[in-house]
């Protein structure tokens, strides 16, 4: 059985991520759509003895949810090509790409990983998926896998891979999720993380467990001290799935939204200091060290 293949990265993270570095890139409201193929946002060289093995951030394309499968067909995702940018392109592509391009960056601003300045999108029944140790999914509140997503996604966490799912709300969305992760592990519960688990502490020491709102929700909510997206959604959620020798495969963020909180950084100085700063980074790499180092 082929397990996945995980990168010889530099894993040691810089004790000196914080705020204040996060802040020197802030795009002070610009709208940074159409610059150009990187979207305004800084590329770098990797070490050319890590060509091989760096850490890639890797989105999932799936075929359900609203809208499908976009701008670009049903072929399988490299790069950013034919996809659609922004909103465009179906659920998964939302927030796409800039968020992937800003995370990358901060990755890569904050930590002493080889990080890849460019991540790609993939299909989960696609055979590359095994070269790549993390994949993110998002908007999963109307996702409906296919029996070979079932089979690839199971194969693939049980082998080493890790899963993010992000960005979706209330309790409609939750049930539908649920219903299509326990078709994955029929045999295993999410479990709700305390904010005591590692994972809120690896880098950045996180006091509450984060909640992130689109920031259309956030600036409209500003006066009122409203966070949550819908109603039946105040209450963040942070759940795992564990492998038998207790190693976490999928982290589940419910009722947040970190993709937004990558994305929408450039876009209001109060959103990205509220949000992006303190939360949507900090979260995001705490889960990507924490599941490279465990």
């Amino acid at each position: 059985m082929m397990k996945i293949r995980w990168p010889a990265i530099v894993l040691t993270v810089l004790a000196i991520a914080t705020t204040a570095t996060l802040a020197q890139r802030y795009y002070g409201g610009r709208d940074r759509r159409g610059y150009d193929d990187r979207r305004g946002v800084p590329s770098w060289q990797t070490d050319k003895e890590f060509s091989q093995d760096v850490f890639t951030f890797v989105r999932i394309q799936y075929s359900s949810g609203y809208g499908g499968y976009g701008y670009g067909g049903r072929g399988r995702g490299r790069g950013r090509g034919g996809f659609g940018y922004g909103r465009g392109g179906g659920s998964w592509a939302t927030d796409y790409p800039d968020s992937d391009l800003n995370f990358s960056y901060r990755l890569h601003q904050l930590t002493a990983m080889e990080v890849n300045p460019e991540g790609i999108v993939l299909e989960l029944t696609d055979p590359e998926l095994v070269n790549y140790p993390f994949i993110y999914m998002l908007e999963c509140g109307s996702l409906v896998f296919s029996d070979e997503e079932v089979e690839a996604l199971r194969r693939y966490l049980f082998n080493g891979g890790f899963l993010l799912v992000d960005d979706f709300w209330g309790q409609d969305e939750w049930f539908n999720f649920y219903r299509e992760i326990k078709r994955v592990f029929p045999e295993r519960e999410p479990q709700e993380l305390d904010i005591s688990h590692p994972i809120f502490h690896t880098v950045f020491d996180l006091k509450e467990k984060p909640q992130i709102p689109s920031i259309n929700v956030a600036l409209a909510g500003r006066p009122y001290g409203i966070t949550w997206e819908r109603p039946d959604a105040k209450e963040v959620h942070f759940k795992g799935i564990f492998d038998d020798k207790g190693r976490m495969m999928v982290i589940i963020c419910h009722n947040t939204d970190l993709g937004d909180g990558w994305e929408r950084e450039g876009e209001d100085e109060w959103y990205f200091h509220e949000f992006c700063e303190k939360k949507a980074y900090p979260m995001g790499i705490n889960i990507v060290v924490y599941a490279m180092t465990h």
